[in-house]
């Protein structure tokens, strides 16, 4: 899809890229990629007929006539269509051919093929001489020209004309390439397009030749279908990877073409000349400070460092005075520039002021204490930091007020949670089931699912699908809105949907570590007594700590689900690689779980797609939920609220920071919403009292009976309803109480012991109420209120079906061979 338009005050999108001319909009696919895209050089012109160039017309007719099979009248006409093209080329001057296409409108795509006559007009196919005369290499077009006309099975008739062995053998991998027949036919009919209009043979055809030819399709694509979504689309990615897996392109090319257009790391020169400093030596300081603080920076910090020093202080610092010479600031130039940034370019309020001025800050100082080591680099630079001390007065408060607004925002979006689940839930179970009601219905069938009418319809493009594909899709039409779903397709988005926030929400991953996780991540760890628990390996992300998550019957389901969708066909999860947006690198190939096929090549679900999910589904919501309106999740509501929920259950928060990868106490305690701060100084207090005054012998490995003790608290704690939560070493803090616990997991299996808890409690407050017991009431009242919630979380989950993960076997070659 097109994206929006960079800002005019800088023609540069920080997400999409420079704004790209003749495009409209911005992409990041135009500068710094792995290879340079420029057109393919012949080593031997490809003339399969010999040299065309100045044949007379009656041999080039001949030829069209001769090449290719069919009926007598077929090829007849075929004969025809080239001679009525070549008479209307003759109109225009020229020694050959090509000069006279140049020199005629059919070149630059304003008269088509088909404008010259049609068989209703004149009995010609005119589309059928011009294919005749590019398949015989007679004329080499533009993309343009080639775009603007249609040609009805080129690829056949082409790959007919070439005689090229090399080319055979690629039309015949395509035909068994594992994808969908429409991208085997994409690829084909994009690889003979470039060897038409780059007037080369395939054995020429190099991957900057085939970079090129997607970069001038999203030209040619703009002019001729502005604003649509096919003018972003790159021509030949399918023709990329079949390429690539037959061994035509070079050791070490990119495996896919999204890998070869991706921009990656750039130099600190690339990353400051991103911006616009007109005094050079300015310039040349900032490429040596930012080379000396690369050390020990990772490229997203350094690339932002970048943004805040060359874009947002000194090229506005230019703005403001174009004649600064050094770094020596006056303060009514330091004002003017510190209110400029106080506003975005959009107008609106910019809330990182702080960040910018403290880094500013930092610069001076830095340039001080390196002067002393190195005053021939750094001294002539030396100047006094413009920032007054009183820019940093007040510092601790207004961050205190974004942690508030943190915590406010966790505290509207907590009790919005169970419906946004339970919503997604709900839409998923809805396409699930709309999935199998539709591929049992025959065509125009109607059925009621869920208080909705459907009907199996079936397209005119999925009758001509169906030839290359074999089988139709499930499609049905919504009798009341009239609108058309692919339910395999709705199915999929939906499934995906659910796997990303039930992740999210029961595991407390940030987004990218999300990402991230692969089939490798998913490990078992098996006690004494033979009980296997599950756990999630969280791979280094922020704070480059990995940490193990005991996984619960929920998320272990939601994990479980995942590898089931990726293995039901009997294969392994596909390796793969991970482009990574914040440091600009591609991963190993691994067996990433959020993989989805795009076209014809598979790639691991975005941290914005997610984002695209939540922003959806929280629209639908808000059409029935006021709340919604003004409220809006992103992934990182999830991380916030399971921090909340573990530490208001009881959970002490240094055991919530190790589940949450955090470095250091206060950064959780900032997660947590309606945590008593007080609680937790003092719990810190105590916990760093109570190791000083323990013996550091105590400090050991745990010996056997210590380990036989540990394990056996996880024994003790299986109650009659289920499992209780509560961490090693901590006392049950509700005297027993478990209904009312919110650290008891409700097994599925006591759904009826729940029923019967309640027939007691309904008889017990009629009784209290006969007798006027208030105090008695409210108790009861609010036990049930807990055993309501607990057994619609035990309901939904015997609602989700199981996951048969099957029984692995070892090959063939790893079995051991029966004793004799």
């Amino acid at each position: 899809m097109a994206k929006p338009e960079a800002r005019p005050t800088t023609g540069v999108s920080r997400r999409y890229g420079p704004l790209v001319e003749g495009l409209g909009f911005s992409s990041r696919y135009v500068s710094a990629t792995k290879i340079k895209p420029e057109p393919a050089t012949p080593t031997v012109l490809p003339r399969p007929f010999g040299d065309l160039a100045t044949a007379s017309i009656s041999h080039l007719a001949q030829l069209a006539t001769d090449t290719w099979e069919g009926t007598r009248t077929t090829r007849r006409q075929r004969g025809n269509a080239v001679w009525e093209i070549l008479s209307y080329l003759t109109k225009f001057p020229g020694t050959a051919w090509q000069e006279r296409w140049d020199n005629s409108p059919l070149s630059t795509g304003d008269v088509r093929a088909a404008d010259l006559g049609n068989s209703r007009s004149n009995g010609i196919s005119t589309p059928t001489g011009l294919r005749s005369l590019l398949c015989l290499r007679v004329i080499q077009p533009s993309l343009l020209a080639f775009r603007s006309n249609t040609f009805n099975n080129y690829p056949p008739f082409f790959i007919t004309a070439q005689s090229d062995p090399l080319l055979d053998k690629f039309a015949e991998q395509a035909a068994t390439y594992d994808v969908e027949g429409h991208h085997r036919r994409d690829a084909v009919r994009d690889v003979c397009g470039l060897l038409t209009v780059q007037g080369i043979a395939l054995a020429d055809l190099t991957p900057a030749a085939l970079l090129h030819h997607g970069h001038e399709n999203r030209q040619v694509m703009a002019k001729r279908l502005p604003g649509t979504k096919i003018t972003n689309r790159f021509a030949g990615p399918s023709a990329w990877n079949i390429m690539h897996a037959m061994g035509h392109f070079p050791p070490g090319t990119p495996s896919t073409m999204r890998e070869a257009l991706m921009r990656g790391q750039l130099t600190v020169e690339e990353l400051v000349d991103r911006y616009t400093i007109r005094n050079q030596s300015v310039r040349q300081l900032f490429v040596d400070y930012f080379v000396r603080r690369s050390a020990d920076s990772d490229y997203a910090s350094l690339s932002n460092l970048v943004l805040e020093l060359a874009h947002h202080f000194w090229e506005k610092i230019e703005r403001i005075n174009p004649d600064q010479a050094d770094l020596r600031i006056t303060p009514e130039v330091y004002q003017a520039w510190r209110h400029m940034i106080s506003t975005r370019e959009d107008g609106k309020p910019r809330a990182g002021v702080d960040g910018i001025v403290i880094i500013v800050r930092s610069f001076y100082y830095d340039l001080h204490t390196w002067a002393a080591d190195q005053p021939e680099i750094w001294g002539p630079w030396v100047a006094p930091c413009p920032v007054p001390p009183s820019e940093l007065r007040g510092l601790g408060k207004r961050r205190r007020r974004i942690n508030e607004r943190s915590a406010d925002r966790t505290r509207q979006r907590q009790p919005l949670l169970p419906v946004l689940v339970q919503h997604i839930e709900d839409r998923y179970e809805h396409a699930r089931a709309l999935l199998e009601r539709a591929s049992t219905a025959a065509e125009g069938d109607g059925f009621v699912l869920n208080g909705r009418t459907y009907r199996r319809v079936t397209t005119a493009h999925d009758r001509h699908r169906q030839r290359s594909r074999g089988y139709l899709p499930a499609r049905v039409v919504e009798e009341d809105t009239g609108r058309i779903i692919q339910t395999e397709a709705h199915e999929e988005q939906a499934f995906w949907e659910w796997a990303c926030i039930e992740t999210l929400r029961h595991s407390g991953v940030r987004i990218e570590e999300l990402c991230e996780l692969t089939h490798l991540s998913v490990r078992q760890y098996q006690r004494a007594n033979g009980e296997v628990i599950a756990l999630l390996v969280i791979a280094p992300s922020k704070t480059d700590r990995e940490r193990v998550i005991p996984m619960s019957a929920e998320l272990f389901h939601v994990i479980a689900s995942i590898i089931r969708r990726h293995t039901r066909s009997g294969r392994t999860i596909e390796l793969i690689k991970r482009f990574d947006y914040h440091d600009k690198v591609w991963s190993a190939p691994l067996p990433f779980l959020f993989q989805r096929q795009h076209g014809s090549t598979r790639r691991v679900i975005s941290p914005a797609t997610v984002l695209q999910q939540l922003r959806r589904r929280c629209e639908e919501l808000a059409e029935h939920h006021p709340q919604f309106r003004t409220v809006r999740f992103t992934p990182h509501d999830f991380r916030r609220i399971f921090a909340t929920e573990l530490v208001n259950s009881g959970l002490p928060i240094h055991i919530g920071a190790a589940l949450l990868g955090h470095l250091n106490i206060r950064t959780t305690r900032g997660y947590v919403a309606v945590f008593d701060e007080d609680v937790v100084r003092h719990y810190t207090a105590y916990l760093a009292n109570r190791r000083t005054l323990r013996p550091g012998d105590e400090y050991r490995q745990a010996s056997p009976k210590e380990w036989q003790e540990f394990e056996e608290h996880f024994d003790k704690r299986k109650v009659e309803l289920g499992s209780c939560g509560r961490p090693y070493g901590t006392p049950c803090q509700h005297e027993h109480a478990c209904i009312r616990c919110p650290m008891l997991n409700v097994n599925p299996k006591m759904l009826d012991r729940l029923n019967e808890i309640e027939t007691d409690l309904l008889a017990r407050r009629e009784r209290a109420d006969a007798e006027g017991w208030i105090g008695e009431i409210e108790g009861i009242d609010l036990t049930l209120t807990f055993l309501r919630t607990k057994r619609d979380e035990a309901e939904r989950q015997t609602r989700r079906s199981v996951v048969s993960l099957g029984i692995p076997s070892l090959p063939p070659s790893r079995r051991q061979e029966p004793k004799q």
